[in-house]
């Protein structure tokens, strides 16, 4: 994508938070596999590995076609998800692990996450560059309002934006159309001014390009485009310091 390296930049850009400015909720099996192995004693005969990979299965399956409400629920949403795995491995012939031990897998789960975030190396001084370019930025993230809280200010990322969006404070979110029409509002821009950049196609790349933003997808570890993906973002990325003049 030679071209959109020259391309200068906007005046306005809406940024994502989760696995675009913070490594927050990818790779996932990495997670399962090490709380699965944490909890081997009481998962025993069955294997660690056999367990997270059953929970992720059913993990994944639930967010493909769960309601957005449930992003404000995480906890609540990863209790039914360690149940749901569970209730798969008993039904394929294996022992019923109990309830309580799910929810102290989900919970452990939902901890071991917020202990290993953290802050994409160079982002913090990509978005301080952006910002004292006159780029007028937008922090536009999903999820309850008390936990993206949290994150904004653990990780000092409020002083950055002009305009921190919370779904859960705001009571809408991506890929609802107003969610970044609020934001471009909110920074006085239009769609021909702005850039979105973050990891999620639907959220960052599909609804954005429809309203005539310039859609940037972060591909922060390199996998590419999901086989068969007819989604194409105008640019890809693997992390914001190449959105800065002068990076490849």
């Amino acid at each position: 994508m030679a071209m959109s390296a020259i391309k200068p930049l906007p005046r306005a850009m809406l940024i994502d938070m989760d696995d675009t400015i913070l490594s927050a909720y990818g790779r996932p099996e990495i997670a399962w596999n090490t709380i699965a192995n944490e909890f081997a004693d009481e998962l025993a005969p069955l294997p660690p590995r056999e367990v997270a990979t059953a929970v992720l299965a059913f993990a994944r399956n639930f967010w493909a076609n769960a309601d957005a409400s449930w992003r404000l629920k995480l906890a609540e949403a990863r209790h039914l998800t360690v149940k749901g795995g569970f209730a798969a491995l008993a039904a394929a012939g294996h022992r019923a692990l109990p309830d309580d031990l799910a929810m102290r897998l989900a919970d452990r789960f939902t901890s071991y996450r917020e202990e290993e975030m953290f802050v994409f190396p160079g982002a913090h001084d990509a978005i301080d560059r952006l910002k004292a370019l006159g780029v007028k930025l937008a922090l536009v993230t999903n999820g309850a309002a008390v936990t993206q809280r949290a994150k904004v200010e653990r990780f000092e990322l409020a002083h950055r934006f002009h305009h921190i969006q919370i779904e859960g404070e705001h009571g809408f979110g991506k890929p609802e159309e107003r969610a970044y029409l609020h934001a471009m509002d909110a920074l006085g821009v239009t769609a021909e001014d702005t850039w979105m950049i973050g990891d999620n196609l639907e959220w960052e790349v599909v609804t954005p390009q429809r309203l005539g933003i310039y859609a940037i997808w972060i591909d922060v570890h390199g996998e590419g485009l999901p086989e068969g993906s007819t989604v194409r973002p105008d640019r890809i990325i693997r992390s914001l310091t190449e959105l800065l003049p002068g990076e490849p």
